[in-house]
């Protein structure tokens, strides 16, 4: 079990790092622990999306690197276009995110430095083990679902193609190897109550 490095007294917090692949239910463990628990969530993607903020630093240099159409015509990141560069090329997915991680980064430990001693906070990472954000935590839950059911969901909700699905999927460490490092393994595989149950087991851990 990974050990929080954010500041002395962090050892009595419980700090959750909720992570998987994509499309594999993260958001659905979350939700149900901020209206059932009422716990804080912190959510990478809001960070990250705060980053690439009109005027931001952050955007400012994908716009240096990429030009501007990879900006809408409203002036915002056109993340489908930015989606498109990056899944296909590593090398282009290793420099956005050396740009991303350490603002999210950042954004964590202020959030985790402002909590009560005894509390109970759910920091929601996707890339978790991949931006090596595991010191963050006291323990790890990766929501798990076959990659049938992960192209299904993606192809569904993002409207891609299943090669563009695919991409996305193949872009992160597998989901295997996540359950393999998990102090929870929590399976998204049948109904959205067996999923809450083995919530609510791990609570009690």
């Amino acid at each position: 079990m990974p050990n929080a490095q954010t500041d002395p007294n962090t050892s009595v917090r419980r700090l959750i790092g909720l992570t998987g692949s994509i499309s594999t239910g993260k958001t659905t463990v979350s939700n149900y622990l901020a209206k059932t628990y009422n716990f804080p969530i912190f959510d990478a993607d809001i960070y990250a999306r705060e980053a690439v903020e009109p005027g931001s630093p952050i955007l400012n240099q994908i716009v240096e690197r990429y030009g501007s159409d990879i900006m809408t015509t409203s002036g915002t990141l056109n993340r489908k276009e930015l989606g498109n560069i990056v899944f296909h090329h590593p090398k282009e997915r290793y420099w956005l995110e050396q740009q991303i991680h350490p603002y999210v980064r950042d954004r964590f430990l202020s959030a985790i430095d402002e909590l009560p001693l005894h509390s109970t906070v759910v920091l929601v990472v996707p890339l978790l083990f991949e931006a090596n954000m595991t010191d963050l935590v006291t323990e790890i839950w990766v929501v798990f679902a076959d990659e049938e059911q992960q192209l299904n969901r993606l192809t569904e909700r993002d409207k891609l193609t299943l090669e563009q699905a695919k991409a996305r999927i193949n872009s992160q460490m597998s989901i295997q190897e996540k359950c393999n490092k998990a102090d929870v393994v929590l399976d998204n595989s049948s109904t959205q109550q067996h999923l809450c149950q083995q919530v609510d087991a791990a609570l009690l851990r």
